[in-house]
């Protein structure tokens, strides 16, 4: 094992958008440390959460495969023991492996025990499969099945437990053994209103400028939830920046990966929608910051390619001299962030296999599979083309161009490349019922897996 592979801190949030960082352009949200980030960073400002919803997008990013591979296609369901997966291969090759905070793919209830042999081989471990009771949340240590509780608001302390494990690897001896740490924070997600009384002082609901694509009959309620969202965002971008001062205090900020992310993005009233699963920008659309300064620099730059979840995995195994499995389905960014091309093929898939939770068929949810271009949206549902928005003429997607007659010829050959990229993977798009009965997943009344927390 090379002594000269880099230490990777993956750090990510649960249903951050990227249109709400301030180095993205957003002037209202306040995430001066997350800005320094990106002046450091590469970016990929098109990076997407291709099933974005939590479940699925964590178990593609721990396997690098597609969500119809693994099986987590809907939330709360269990991502196999045995699957090839993140920390196992970097173990295999002499990492330590670390996970604090959100874990959310054992998908046998959210506040039980999680047994060693389905941690995806992580050693360190501090956490609870889900909860969103941010000032009163519960987790496990290690191999004891009695649960803790973080001391107040969790993102602050899990970060803290992260800055301890960091400072700890010299008195340990362990200095030289590089470490696959991953970090995940429970909020933004909501409910909007429980960050920490200092940060919610720091928005006003009234003075919140809307996006132009929420609807004037949600507007009040969506300053409301957009000004507690703001806040839990601020809350964490201090949380980051403490991190990452560690990181250098320590003198592991060099030869460290450095990633931050989010598992998929929030409607948070845009378009009318709440939540995520949509095919919407704000619900797809991710902040994707890598840094490593022993190998890039600390001159951030942009990667206009189409980065999706399943790539993560491969690009970061590449990237750490580990070699990619057979089993993993996303593609090797690693040379795209050298100047390469990008393995996209222009265009990430964007799909839903099973409507479920607040998307429900009967408030409008629908299958559908699609295409994020540099440029384009485009979805189909099981009825035919459903969306086609000009992203960089119409950035709110307020005008649905499908099926006009004077972009038919676009049209086509957005649908031809979806369909070569599902045929690529082998998906027939068949209703969600089938993939439901495929895996043998129970569904409550209301169309979601049940699960107890």
């Amino acid at each position: 094992m090379s002594l000269n592979r880099p230490n990777i801190v993956y750090v990510f949030a649960d249903q951050w958008r990227v249109q709400d960082t301030g180095y993205a352009g957003n002037s209202q949200v306040k995430t001066p440390h997350l800005d320094s980030l990106a002046a450091q960073s590469i970016n990929f400002p098109h990076a997407v959460a291709g099933i974005p919803v939590c479940c699925p997008a964590r178990a593609c990013l721990l396997t690098g495969q597609h969500a119809l591979t693994h099986g987590v296609f809907v939330n709360d369901v269990h991502l196999a023991d045995d699957a090839v997966s993140m920390a196992k291969l970097f173990k295999a090759v002499g990492y330590d492996t670390a996970y604090v905070g959100k874990w959310h793919v054992d998908g046998r209830g959210r506040s039980n025990y999680i047994p060693p042999e389905s941690r995806q081989g992580f050693d360190y471990w501090k956490a609870l499969e889900c909860t969103h009771d941010y000032n009163n949340s519960r987790y496990y240590a290690g191999d004891s099945e009695q649960p803790l509780k973080w001391d107040g608001y969790d993102a602050i302390e899990q970060t803290r437990d992260v800055q301890s494990y960091l400072r700890g690897r010299k008195d340990e001896g362990q200095s030289d053994t590089p470490f696959l740490l991953l970090l995940s924070w429970g909020p933004p997600h909501a409910p909007y209103e429980t960050a920490p009384e200092t940060y919610r002082e720091m928005y006003d609901p009234d003075t919140i400028q809307l996006r132009p694509n929420v609807p004037p009959e949600i507007a009040e309620e969506a300053r409301d939830w957009i000004a507690g969202y703001y806040a839990h965002c601020t809350a964490l971008d201090d949380c980051l920046g403490s991190l990452l001062q560690t990181l250098e205090e320590e003198g592991l900020a060099e030869n460290t990966i450095f990633v931050f992310t989010s598992d998929h993005g929030d409607m948070l009233g845009s378009q009318g929608e709440v939540k995520k699963q949509r095919p919407w920008e704000e619900s797809i659309r991710v902040p994707f910051l890598l840094r490593w300064p022993q190998r890039f620099g600390r001159e951030g730059r942009a990667v206009d390619a189409l980065l999706d979840t399943p790539d993560i995995l491969p690009t970061l195994l590449s990237l750490s001299d580990i070699p990619i499995p057979e089993t993993v389905e996303g593609r090797d960014f690693s040379a795209t962030i050298e100047g390469g091309q990008d393995p996209s093929g222009g265009a990430a898939l964007i799909y839903c296999p099973h409507p479920f939770g607040q998307f429900l068929r009967v408030d409008g949810g629908r299958e559908y599979r699609g295409l994020r271009t540099l440029n384009h949206t485009y979805a189909r549902d099981l009825d035919g083309p459903w969306l086609l928005y000009d992203n960089d003429n119409d950035p709110f997607q307020l005008n649905n161009l499908v099926n006009r007659a004077e972009l038919q010829a676009l049209q086509a050959d957005l649908d031809a490349l979806l369909h070569k990229k599902l045929a690529e993977r082998g998906d027939e798009f068949l209703p969600g019922e089938s993939y439901i009965q495929k895996w043998n997943y129970p569904l409550d009344r209301t169309g979601t897996v049940p699960f107890s927390w």
